[in-house]
């Protein structure tokens, strides 16, 4: 998905992802806003979890969009 496309669909993707990852806040998703792989990047740090597991649920996300 492109840049342009995430941030048109940004307020959806952030439910998503809150109901992925419930200790996300609002304030952890906007510091990402459009951008994947820094969104990618901020989860992987804030839930510990690895680059490739995040990508995934990111890239699920995103596919169901």
């Amino acid at each position: 998905m492109d840049k342009d496309r995430i941030s048109g669909k940004w307020t959806e993707i952030k439910g998503r992802l809150r109901e992925a990852y419930g200790d996300l806040t609002d304030d952890d998703i906007e510091e990402a806003k459009g951008d994947r792989e820094q969104m990618i990047g901020k989860l992987e740090q804030k839930l510990g979890k690895s680059k490739d597991e995040v990508r995934k649920t990111v890239d699920r996300v995103l596919a169901d969009i």
